[in-house]
């Protein structure tokens, strides 16, 4: 049953980080439609917004788990909520209602910079407080807290409030919910130390740097970096255009937004559970594999589905709720991905962990940024076509990806049971995978 309910110490951060990122995730479902019908942006002007900050949360993102270990958790946690908050405020007292898109995109941006402070300083804190033998399930409750955070609440109760009071102000409510998640940290996240004393800024700037020349020595760690950076385009690249797409701008106007943002809550409430089946899964049946054919082609799949089933089926919104399933387990079946960064530079393990983050930072900004340059080219189907494309060419790219996996041989094969195994040799499998 212990295995059923996350840490105790965890539960305070769990729940803060869950009710912060439903507030982050407030605008994800509506503001490109929001930038370009309310203020007037072209359509690439509103994507490019999104894509500034996505480049932005990817830096954040990388350097967090430095500063977080020189400076301490709870610290860079409460940095990075206080910069969200001040420049939100800003975003919505000055950025916005000037309507111009040089101050938008810069204010936007700079926001871009505070949620990944806040949320990935927090598995610093998971490594600090939780031993490995357990830290791979921990780890799982932390993706759990964000899913429902950023994509469920933060989809749904966009959906009930935008046309009850509308876009802008639902901006304004989500200040309720990051204040709150910052509350909770500031008064029941306990404190961690750091684990070293602050250094200068050019013996930091060495150590992050140290993360990225792992690409140049390390050949799978550079093709896994590009699977991570393919594997989640449309995730976040989606956002930006369906609305577009499925409301009105660019198609036929199939759907409200709030059957939008309904649907796209459902894909991460998909995410939940597929997040636990994969896991248990690629386990059994080897992490390549699983990521190879059900991740690479459940997504490429996927992504055709959401623009073809409008044109196909009209506004049934059931058949676009089936390609939004289908995102959320392909999507999920990636989540061995923790695992096989360490697992392929053993001695770099710091370095290729560094590597993943960079890599789930920069599909935040690669996903709008297709947008924003193919959109105005080949329009929306043009642009689920090329992502569709990616997924299978890195569907090809895992064929190189050799990453050493207990109970299998390096070509990803099962290898028979060894019954007669010694005692003592049982716990290496766990250990293992806790390095997730």
């Amino acid at each position: 049953m212990q295995r059923l309910a996350p840490p105790r110490i965890l539960i305070p951060g769990l729940i803060a980080i869950a009710v912060f990122m439903t507030g982050d995730g407030f605008e994800l479902t509506f503001l490109s439609k929001y930038l370009v019908v309310s203020l007037g942006f072209a359509a690439a002007r509103a994507s490019s917004v999104i894509t500034a900050y996505g480049l932005m949360a990817a830096l954040s993102g990388w350097a967090s788990g430095v500063l977080a270990e020189t400076f301490g958790v709870r610290r860079m946690m409460l940095i990075g909520a206080g910069l969200w908050i001040t420049v939100h405020l800003l975003l919505l007292t000055v950025a916005i209602p000037s309507g111009s898109y040089p101050l938008v995109l810069a204010v936007y941006a700079v926001r871009g910079l505070a949620y990944p402070l806040f949320i990935y300083s927090f598995i610093v804190y998971i490594t600090q407080k939780i031993p490995a033998a357990t830290r791979a399930s921990a780890m799982g409750w932390f993706w759990t807290a964000y899913s429902v955070g950023v994509g469920c609440l933060g989809s749904w109760i966009p959906a009930r409030t935008v046309p009850a009071i509308g876009e802008y102000r639902t901006l304004w409510f989500s200040l309720a919910w990051t204040v709150t998640g910052a509350l909770i940290c500031l008064l029941l996240v306990a404190r961690g130390e750091p684990r070293r004393r602050a250094q200068g800024l050019r013996d930091t700037l060495i150590e992050l740097s140290a993360g990225v020349t792992i690409l140049g020595r390390n050949r799978q760690v550079a093709l896994t970096a590009v699977v991570r950076v393919i594997c989640n385009l449309s995730l976040y690249g989606f956002p930006v255009m369906m609305p577009l797409y499925l409301t009105g701008t660019y198609g036929q106007g199939w759907f409200t937004m709030s059957q939008w943002m309904t649907v796209w809550g459902i894909q991460f409430a998909v995410t939940v559970f597929g997040n636990l089946f994969w896991g248990w899964v690629g386990d059994r049946f080897g992490w390549m594999r699983q990521m190879r054919w059900y991740g690479c082609w459940f997504c490429a799949a996927a992504t055709l589905a959401f623009y073809y089933a409008p044109r196909v089926f009209g506004a049934n919104l059931l058949a676009l709720t089936g390609a939004a399933v289908l995102l959320g387990m392909g999507v999920t079946a990636f989540v061995p991905m923790g695992a096989v960064f360490p697992a392929l530079a053993p001695k770099e393990q710091g370095a290729a962990i560094s590597i993943n983050n960079l890599a789930s930072g920069l599909t935040t900004f690669a996903g709008p940024g297709l947008v924003t340059l193919l959109l105005p080219v080949v329009g929306v189907g043009g642009v689920c076509w090329a992502y569709a494309a990616l997924y299978l060419a890195g569907s090809l790219i895992t064929v190189w990806i050799l990453p050493p996996q207990p109970g299998f041989d390096e070509r990803g094969r099962r290898l028979p049971a060894a019954p007669d195994a010694p005692a003592e040799q049982a716990p290496t499998r766990v250990l293992i995978r806790a390095a997730a």
